[in-house]
């Protein structure tokens, strides 16, 4: 399944005036920069660890994230899209299950770097059309967002 054309349409709205994303993920150089992860629950996933007991909808989420360490996005991207890997963070539990994944990067250049993680998540929470499905997932080493992993309200969008 694509990704819908009305995601599409609110990631774009609410990323207006960003330069584009860099291109697919595997053909990335090793570079820093920030990125959008995309990606669909066909059922609800119950989750676990620090949030055992809640569980993530079916459904369409973004994932902000940054890849600032050695391999840059690419690296840090490829991981993201495989299935198999030794979970290390939060969003591990929904990219070893998830049906699509997606990604959308945003490297930085030595004129500027892209936007923080915590940038993007703001400009998507400001947009309406996104909310956070879980409070502190994705985001335990950050004191300005609610989440770094948002849901796509598909009926307001």
């Amino acid at each position: 399944m694509p990704v819908p054309e009305k995601l599409l349409f609110a990631l774009g709205q609410a990323l207006q005036g960003l330069p584009p994303p860099a291109g697919h993920a595997c053909s990335l150089p090793a570079t820093t920069g920030s990125y959008l992860l995309l990606a669909r629950l066909d059922a609800p996933l119950a989750l676990s660890g620090r949030f055992s007991g809640l569980e993530l909808p079916a459904g369409w989420f973004v994932y902000a994230g940054s890849a600032r360490g050695p391999g840059g996005l690419r690296a840090r991207l490829g991981r993201h899209l495989r299935r198999e890997k030794r979970p290390r963070w939060h969003i591990d539990q929904l990219t070893t299950r998830a049906e699509v994944l997606f990604a959308l990067p945003f490297t930085d250049t030595p004129e500027a770097p892209a936007l923080t993680e915590c940038a993007l998540v703001g400009r998507l929470l400001e947009s309406g059309a996104f909310s956070p499905p879980v409070p502190g997932f994705g985001s335990s080493d950050c004191r300005t967002c609610p989440a770094h992993l948002l849901s796509w309200d598909s009926v307001t969008a």
